[in-house]
């Protein structure tokens, strides 16, 4: 049964202020947490709508890199908590707290600099989570287990190849779910027993006693050889110790209504991995369901027109198929395959698009054909421009990712309009006089 008192006192703070250097040109103006995903949302939407659909309504967001654009999409679309009610979302921008030298040096650091925000608000219990994984969590499953397991600290953990465990913080657990070993980004990832080639993961998700936590603070800001870490610094000493227990994602995670799909947790932290979820979503039988109004993913959204299909100059419609649509969209005759179109893009006569993840405001001229490319918000492709046919014309103009995945950024198309400006001379196209009526 869940226990309505606790999750009234957890406090849940969602770390947002990394870069994801990984994303490379999509982080260039943002921290990718507020990075674009699945048509309508922000990445940064999974953690805090998981928060809201547990329960949990005090939350904190720590920022520091690039925050402008996340904090413009969480005043405008998180700021229904209501105070009286003991709700909030409390902003918690890098501002030099301890000193006028250091911004936050790291995941633990960033709490540390905030204890005294997060003491005023007197909670038993404080979850620490990633903004930037796409998932659907139930996290009052986890704190039930916390406080039954009676270990200060628990992890929330996750079942990965062992290949991809490399990325992530490695432990091990016995049959009672006590952590024996943890290892921050291994080079040889320890494997499950029983289950070769398979490596139990941490999923960035920390649920701590209060007053533990800030005694583990207190005491990591006196140790001049940490780097202020909680994957690297604090959790192995926790682990030590022998207070550290595993919540394994299995038992918390939200399936779709069907229980007919397996748990969906993914570091879309490459521009390939990126790519492929958003595209996964397109797709007939995604893995990730978002269309679960059980489990609903809350956004900023704006107050849009419909999507809107039309004839191409010729009178001819186009093909749309396996795509998700936004509002504001209005596409004219064109072919759209396997992509996901974010709001109010603009897709003109005779366009072809396969696998195209466009964000916001793209504008694609006439007889564009795109391939397998991610277009960032507000670029305008000329009429007739090609882009992902031609893989070594590609890198000598886009940034590409290793699976050949093409970004298509401003800056990218600002400076080939200085070396090629004929591809952007307006190329009028006419109407065909026989078009239908």
């Amino acid at each position: 049964m869940i226990n309505r008192e606790a999750i009234q006192d957890t406090m849940a703070l969602v770390l947002a202020g990394g870069r994801g250097s990984r994303l490379k040109e999509l982080t260039q103006t943002r921290a990718k947490p507020a990075v674009y995903f699945g048509g309508k949302f922000r990445i940064i939407d999974f953690a805090l709508s998981n928060c809201v659909n547990s329960g949990i309504r005090r939350i904190g967001v720590v920022t520091q890199y690039k925050s402008h654009s996340l904090l413009k999409h969480l005043q405008a679309g998180w700021s229904f908590m209501r105070n009286e009610m003991n709700e909030f979302i409390d902003m918690m921008p890098a501002q030099q707290r301890l000193d006028e030298v250091h911004w936050y040096r790291g995941t633990s650091d960033a709490v540390y600099q905030n204890l005294d925000i997060i003491r005023e608000y007197h909670p038993k219990y404080i979850l620490i989570l990633s903004g930037d994984h796409i998932y659907r969590m139930d996290y009052s499953v986890m704190l039930e287990e916390h406080l039954a397991g009676n270990s200060p600290v628990t992890i929330g953990c996750v079942e990965v190849d062992k290949d991809e465990a490399t990325k992530f913080g490695v432990m091990r657990a016995d049959e009672t779910g006590l952590i024996n070993d943890f290892i921050e980004k291994p080079n040889n990832p320890a494997e499950i027993p029983g289950k070769p080639g398979r490596c139990l993961a941490s999923m960035g998700i920390y649920l701590f006693n209060a007053d533990f936590l800030y005694e583990v603070l207190e005491e990591d800001q006196k140790d001049a050889s940490s780097s202020r870490d909680f994957g690297r610094d604090v959790i192995p000493k926790m682990v030590k110790l022998g207070l550290a227990r595993a919540h394994s994602f299995e038992k918390s995670c939200v399936r779709n209504a069907a229980k007919t799909q397996n748990c969906y947790w993914r570091d879309v932290g490459t521009i390939d991995s990126f790519w492929a979820a958003n595209l996964d979503l397109a797709s007939v039988m995604p893995d990730l369901d978002i269309y679960d109004r059980r489990w609903p993913i809350w956004t900023n959204q704006l107050q849009l027109p419909p999507a809107k299909f039309v004839q191409d100059i010729d009178g001819k419609y186009g093909v749309v198929r396996n795509s998700i649509i936004s509002g504001g969209c209005v596409i004219s005759g064109s072919d759209v395959y396997n992509s996901v179109i974010f709001p109010q893009v603009r897709i003109h006569s005779k366009c072809s698009l396969e696998g195209v993840v466009a964000f916001p405001q793209a504008v694609f001229h006439q007889r564009c054909e795109v391939r397998n490319a991610i277009v960032d918000k507000h670029c305008v492709l000329p009429p007739g421009f090609r882009v992902g046919f031609d893989s070594e014309w590609d890198k000598s103009n886009f940034p590409v990712s290793k699976g050949g995945i093409v970004i298509v950024t401003n800056e990218a198309m600002k400076s080939l309009k200085e070396r090629r400006p004929d591809l952007f001379e307006a190329i009028p196209l006419k109407q065909n006089p026989n078009r239908p009526k």
